[in-house]
């Protein structure tokens, strides 16, 4: 499923879990790029022996596809990072459409949010708009800020031909390099 037949249905279904089959609906939403189906279904393969439990940060939430599908596979709570008012207005309906309850959504700068301290988290999910060069400073604040821990997984989605820098200890666990973008999966080893 490519992104404009979501743009053009504005909902995207939620894959497997105690959720499966709902929808995620949005209104057009300008440059807002849900995660494709199919890199969902692939991030959540590599992440199904970690999901069960676990503690997850959406830092660029858009349509809430990864942090939802994250509850909806047992994880134990998500928080959504949104700062675009329509969206976070769209993903609060979502939840409550969904009944889910174990989520906090904030209408947040990511960048400004990230520069408090607070508890690291098991999972973190950093899809951020394209070419605005967000990925290298959300991984900078994870880091200095202490967001992450051993063996926290930080999966990037960023566009193609970009290169991307992680610190030392982070260890690639999966990659996926499609037409349009490239996914990676590392685990925090320290």
């Amino acid at each position: 499923m490519n992104n404009s037949f979501l743009k053009k249905n504005n909902k995207i279904y939620i894959i497997s879990g105690k959720l499966k089959g709902r929808k995620i609906s949005f209104d057009n939403i300008p440059n807002l790029r849900p995660t494709t189906n199919q890199i969902r279904e692939t991030l959540f393969e590599w992440l199904s022996k970690y999901i069960k439990d676990s503690r997850c940060l959406d830092c660029f939430a858009g349509s809430g596809g990864l942090g939802i599908e994250a509850i909806s596979r047992h994880a134990a709570f998500s928080t959504f990072l949104e700062i675009e008012r329509k969206t976070f207005f769209t993903l609060k309906q979502n939840a409550k459409k969904l009944n889910i309850s174990n989520l906090e959504i904030i209408r947040t700068d990511t960048l400004n949010w990230l520069k408090k301290s607070g508890k690291p988290y098991d999972i973190i999910f950093i899809d951020p708009p394209y070419y605005q060069g967000l990925i290298k400073k959300t991984i900078d604040l994870l880091e200095y800020k202490k967001w992450i821990k051993k063996n926290s997984f930080i999966y990037i989605e960023q566009e193609k031909q970009k290169s991307l820098i992680v610190p030392k200890n982070w260890t690639l666990y999966k990659k996926k390099i499609t037409n349009r973008m490239q996914c990676y999966l590392y685990i925090l080893n320290i």
